[in-house]
């Protein structure tokens, strides 16, 4: 009678053992499907809440040995159309020849990535183009709708 018993607690440690990990696996199922669920609905809103803007004409502006001028940006609901400077004071374009050409250079890559993220510019003009992109990012926080 002893061997009996002996096995009928040995499968009922095995009945309990399964109990408990299928339900462990289905709590991990259930909290990844919660995890994974929640975080990807809020990059998609994020994801378009980033990249829409609201219509329109925003300035930012930049001063250099105490002149100011800015940095215009022209957005759509979804695009950067075009991004120029304005009052530019013709001595400090003068002073700063490098100005307007990294402008040209830094709109081109903007506007064809629609992005100010992954900006390529030489080391010669990174202090330059630092402060531009600084201007431009500015102007499209101002064109955001958050």
């Amino acid at each position: 009678m002893s061997a009996k018993t002996k096995i009928v607690v040995l499968h009922m440690k095995k009945l309990i053992f399964t109990g408990v990990m299928t339900a462990l696996g289905i709590l991990i199922i259930v909290m990844l499907i919660l995890l994974f669920g929640h975080s990807s609905n809020d990059d998609s809103n994020q994801e378009s809440v980033d990249t829409m803007y609201i219509p329109g004409i925003y300035t930012s502006s930049v001063t250099i040995d105490g002149t100011p001028f800015d940095v215009q940006v022209a957005v759509d609901e979804n695009h950067i159309n075009s991004i120029s400077l304005m009052n530019l004071d013709e001595s400090v374009e003068t002073m700063y020849p490098l100005i307007r050409p990294t402008l040209d250079e830094l709109a081109k890559q903007i506007i064809d990535s629609q992005s100010i993220s992954d900006i390529t510019y030489s080391k010669n003009n990174q202090y330059t183009c630092r402060m531009l992109v600084d201007a431009v990012s500015e102007a499209l926080k101002k064109a955001s709708p958050q």
